[in-house]
Protein backbone atom coordinates (compact mmCIF):
# COMPACT_ATOMS: atom_id res chain seq x y z
CA UNK A 1 0.00 0.00 0.00
CA UNK A 2 1.29 3.41 -1.15
CA UNK A 3 0.80 6.07 2.03
CA UNK A 4 -0.46 9.37 1.71
CA UNK A 5 1.73 12.32 2.07
CA UNK A 6 -0.18 14.57 5.32
CA UNK A 7 -1.26 17.52 3.77
CA UNK A 8 1.01 20.66 3.19
CA UNK A 9 1.00 23.22 6.63
CA UNK A 10 -0.61 26.34 5.25
CA UNK A 11 1.53 29.12 6.08
CA UNK A 12 -0.66 32.10 7.65
CA UNK A 13 -1.10 35.10 5.71
CA UNK A 14 0.74 38.33 7.38
CA UNK A 15 -1.12 41.56 6.74
CA UNK A 16 -0.73 43.40 3.93
CA UNK A 17 1.31 47.17 4.16
CA UNK A 18 -2.52 49.20 3.60
CA UNK A 19 -3.52 47.12 6.78
CA UNK A 20 -0.98 47.53 8.91
CA UNK A 21 -0.97 51.20 8.44
CA UNK A 22 -4.61 51.27 9.08
CA UNK A 23 -4.14 49.47 12.33
CA UNK A 24 -1.55 51.86 13.23
CA UNK A 25 -3.93 55.04 12.16
CA UNK A 26 -6.40 53.40 14.61
CA UNK A 27 -4.14 52.73 17.47
CA UNK A 28 -2.60 56.13 17.19
CA UNK A 29 -6.25 57.92 16.74
CA UNK A 30 -7.21 56.22 20.02
CA UNK A 31 -3.94 57.11 22.15
CA UNK A 32 -5.01 60.60 21.31
CA UNK A 33 -8.38 60.38 21.87
CA UNK A 34 -7.97 58.76 25.51
CA UNK A 35 -4.92 61.58 25.85
CA UNK A 36 -7.40 64.33 24.88
CA UNK A 37 -10.36 63.04 27.42
CA UNK A 38 -7.98 62.28 30.48
CA UNK A 39 -7.14 66.08 29.51
CA UNK A 40 -10.77 67.09 29.28
CA UNK A 41 -10.88 65.04 32.32
CA UNK A 42 -7.97 66.98 34.13
CA UNK A 43 -9.37 70.36 33.54
CA UNK A 44 -13.06 69.78 34.80
CA UNK A 45 -12.05 68.24 38.01
CA UNK A 46 -9.30 71.29 38.20
CA UNK A 47 -11.89 74.29 37.72
CA UNK A 48 -14.57 72.28 39.99
CA UNK A 49 -12.21 72.65 42.36
CA UNK A 50 -11.63 75.87 41.58
CA UNK A 51 -14.89 77.19 40.48
CA UNK A 52 -14.10 81.10 41.24
CA UNK A 53 -11.58 80.60 38.23
CA UNK A 54 -14.39 80.31 35.72
CA UNK A 55 -16.51 82.32 37.63
CA UNK A 56 -13.93 85.26 37.36
CA UNK A 57 -13.73 84.41 33.25
CA UNK A 58 -17.79 84.58 33.03
CA UNK A 59 -17.30 88.11 34.18
CA UNK A 60 -14.66 89.01 32.01
CA UNK A 61 -16.11 87.56 28.95
CA UNK A 62 -19.73 89.69 30.25
CA UNK A 63 -18.10 92.62 30.63
CA UNK A 64 -15.87 92.34 27.53
CA UNK A 65 -18.84 91.71 25.28
CA UNK A 66 -21.05 95.02 26.48
CA UNK A 67 -17.72 96.66 25.67
CA UNK A 68 -18.34 95.35 22.73
CA UNK A 69 -21.73 96.27 21.87
CA UNK A 70 -21.65 99.40 23.44
CA UNK A 71 -18.53 100.38 21.15
CA UNK A 72 -20.82 99.50 17.64
CA UNK A 73 -24.05 101.02 19.33
CA UNK A 74 -21.74 104.18 19.33
CA UNK A 75 -20.03 104.45 16.36
CA UNK A 76 -23.40 103.33 14.68
CA UNK A 77 -25.07 106.53 16.40
CA UNK A 78 -22.32 108.73 14.64
CA UNK A 79 -22.72 107.29 11.77
CA UNK A 80 -26.14 108.05 11.89
CA UNK A 81 -25.19 111.29 12.86
CA UNK A 82 -22.74 112.63 10.48
CA UNK A 83 -24.62 111.00 7.75
CA UNK A 84 -27.83 112.95 8.40
CA UNK A 85 -25.71 116.04 8.65
CA UNK A 86 -23.72 115.50 5.47
CA UNK A 87 -23.44 119.16 3.16
CA UNK A 88 -21.18 119.54 0.63
CA UNK A 89 -20.28 123.07 -1.00
CA UNK A 90 -19.67 123.21 -4.68
CA UNK A 91 -16.11 123.89 -4.20
CA UNK A 92 -15.37 120.73 -2.11
CA UNK A 93 -17.02 118.73 -5.09
CA UNK A 94 -14.59 120.45 -7.56
CA UNK A 95 -11.55 119.91 -5.43
CA UNK A 96 -12.84 115.68 -5.02
CA UNK A 97 -10.82 113.44 -7.35
CA UNK A 98 -13.33 111.98 -9.74
CA UNK A 99 -13.51 108.41 -7.29
CA UNK A 100 -14.25 110.61 -4.12
CA UNK A 101 -16.67 112.23 -5.95
CA UNK A 102 -18.45 109.19 -6.67
CA UNK A 103 -18.12 108.40 -3.31
CA UNK A 104 -19.65 111.49 -2.27
CA UNK A 105 -22.76 110.42 -4.44
CA UNK A 106 -22.81 107.33 -2.55
CA UNK A 107 -23.39 109.12 0.87
CA UNK A 108 -25.47 111.78 0.03
CA UNK A 109 -27.64 108.84 -1.27
CA UNK A 110 -27.05 107.04 1.89
CA UNK A 111 -27.81 110.52 3.75
CA UNK A 112 -31.26 110.30 2.27
CA UNK A 113 -32.16 106.98 3.39
CA UNK A 114 -30.93 104.64 0.36
CA UNK A 115 -29.36 101.92 2.88
CA UNK A 116 -27.56 99.88 0.49
CA UNK A 117 -25.91 102.62 -1.64
CA UNK A 118 -22.95 101.81 -2.89
CA UNK A 119 -20.17 102.74 -5.35
CA UNK A 120 -19.52 100.31 -8.05
CA UNK A 121 -17.32 102.54 -10.58
CA UNK A 122 -14.09 101.44 -12.26
CA UNK A 123 -13.13 99.57 -14.66
CA UNK A 124 -15.65 97.54 -16.47
CA UNK A 125 -18.97 99.27 -14.69
CA UNK A 126 -20.87 99.09 -17.71
CA UNK A 127 -21.98 102.66 -17.18
CA UNK A 128 -22.56 102.95 -13.55
CA UNK A 129 -21.00 104.33 -10.68
CA UNK A 130 -23.36 104.13 -7.95
CA UNK A 131 -26.37 102.36 -7.11
CA UNK A 132 -28.98 102.60 -4.36
CA UNK A 133 -32.37 102.03 -3.37
CA UNK A 134 -34.58 104.39 -1.93
CA UNK A 135 -37.27 104.21 0.84
CA UNK A 136 -39.79 104.16 -1.63
CA UNK A 137 -38.24 101.02 -3.51
CA UNK A 138 -37.08 102.26 -6.89
CA UNK A 139 -33.55 101.37 -7.81
CA UNK A 140 -31.16 103.76 -8.89
CA UNK A 141 -28.35 103.99 -11.08
CA UNK A 142 -26.00 106.81 -11.50
CA UNK A 143 -23.41 107.68 -13.27
CA UNK A 144 -21.23 110.48 -12.25
CA UNK A 145 -19.11 113.00 -14.36
CA UNK A 146 -16.74 115.01 -12.33
CA UNK A 147 -15.31 117.88 -14.15
CA UNK A 148 -12.11 118.91 -11.82
CA UNK A 149 -13.10 122.58 -13.49
CA UNK A 150 -16.37 122.76 -12.57
CA UNK A 151 -18.16 124.63 -14.56
CA UNK A 152 -15.49 125.70 -16.93
CA UNK A 153 -14.84 122.10 -17.68
CA UNK A 154 -15.99 120.36 -20.60
CA UNK A 155 -19.60 119.68 -20.87
CA UNK A 156 -21.20 116.07 -20.44
CA UNK A 157 -22.64 115.55 -24.13
CA UNK A 158 -25.44 112.98 -25.52
CA UNK A 159 -22.63 110.46 -25.94
CA UNK A 160 -22.16 109.93 -22.15
CA UNK A 161 -26.14 109.46 -22.34
CA UNK A 162 -26.42 107.23 -24.63
CA UNK A 163 -24.21 105.25 -22.80
CA UNK A 164 -26.19 105.20 -19.37
CA UNK A 165 -29.19 104.49 -21.50
CA UNK A 166 -27.76 101.57 -23.14
CA UNK A 167 -26.94 99.75 -19.72
CA UNK A 168 -29.09 101.26 -16.95
CA UNK A 169 -32.29 99.21 -17.49
CA UNK A 170 -31.54 96.07 -19.12
CA UNK A 171 -27.74 95.75 -17.49
CA UNK A 172 -28.65 97.02 -13.88
CA UNK A 173 -32.54 97.18 -13.52
CA UNK A 174 -32.43 100.92 -12.91
CA UNK A 175 -36.20 102.23 -12.46
CA UNK A 176 -34.25 105.52 -11.77
CA UNK A 177 -31.27 106.51 -14.27
CA UNK A 178 -29.72 109.56 -13.55
CA UNK A 179 -26.30 111.26 -14.79
CA UNK A 180 -24.34 113.31 -12.17
CA UNK A 181 -22.23 116.07 -12.84
CA UNK A 182 -20.40 119.26 -11.24
CA UNK A 183 -20.55 120.80 -14.47
CA UNK A 184 -22.46 121.60 -17.37
CA UNK A 185 -24.92 119.77 -19.47
CA UNK A 186 -25.34 120.21 -23.19
CA UNK A 187 -28.88 121.27 -24.49
CA UNK A 188 -28.88 118.48 -27.05
CA UNK A 189 -28.44 115.60 -23.99
CA UNK A 190 -31.17 117.48 -21.99
CA UNK A 191 -33.00 117.05 -24.96
CA UNK A 192 -31.67 113.47 -25.80
CA UNK A 193 -32.14 112.49 -21.42
CA UNK A 194 -35.73 113.72 -21.93
CA UNK A 195 -36.78 111.52 -24.54
CA UNK A 196 -35.26 108.33 -23.01
CA UNK A 197 -36.41 109.20 -19.62
CA UNK A 198 -33.40 109.70 -18.32
CA UNK A 199 -32.41 112.36 -15.10
CA UNK A 200 -29.73 115.13 -15.41
CA UNK A 201 -28.49 116.69 -12.15
CA UNK A 202 -26.33 119.46 -13.42
CA UNK A 203 -23.90 121.63 -11.41
CA UNK A 204 -27.36 123.68 -9.90
CA UNK A 205 -29.66 120.88 -9.06
CA UNK A 206 -26.33 119.39 -7.38
CA UNK A 207 -25.67 122.69 -5.50
CA UNK A 208 -29.41 122.20 -4.28
CA UNK A 209 -28.86 118.78 -3.64
CA UNK A 210 -25.72 118.79 -1.67
CA UNK A 211 -26.69 121.42 0.81
CA UNK A 212 -28.78 119.06 2.16
CA UNK A 213 -32.38 121.02 1.32
CA UNK A 214 -34.26 118.31 -0.06
CA UNK A 215 -33.55 114.32 -1.11
CA UNK A 216 -32.53 113.91 -5.13
CA UNK A 217 -35.89 112.47 -5.99
CA UNK A 218 -37.69 115.83 -5.01
CA UNK A 219 -35.58 117.79 -6.96
CA UNK A 220 -36.25 116.01 -10.11
CA UNK A 221 -38.82 115.46 -12.97
CA UNK A 222 -41.55 113.37 -13.63
CA UNK A 223 -39.56 110.01 -11.35
CA UNK A 224 -40.92 106.85 -11.28
CA UNK A 225 -43.98 105.89 -8.57
CA UNK A 226 -43.17 104.26 -6.07
CA UNK A 227 -42.35 100.58 -6.76
CA UNK A 228 -43.94 99.29 -3.17
CA UNK A 229 -45.67 101.18 -0.85
CA UNK A 230 -44.08 102.00 2.80
CA UNK A 231 -44.67 104.99 5.08
CA UNK A 232 -42.96 107.43 2.97
CA UNK A 233 -44.88 106.67 0.12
Amino acid sequence: MTRRRPPARQRPRRPSKRQQQKDAQLIAIAVVAAAVIGLAVMVVNWLLAHWWVLLIALVLAVLAGIGWLSNRQQQAHWEAVRAHGLRYALSQLDALHHAEFEEAVRDLMRRDGCQDAQRVGGGGDLGADVKATDPLGRRWVIQCKHRRNGARGSAVGTPDLQVLNGTARPVHGADVAVIVTNGRVTGPAVTFAKQQRLHVVDRQTLAAWASGSRPLWELLRAVPPPRRPTSLS
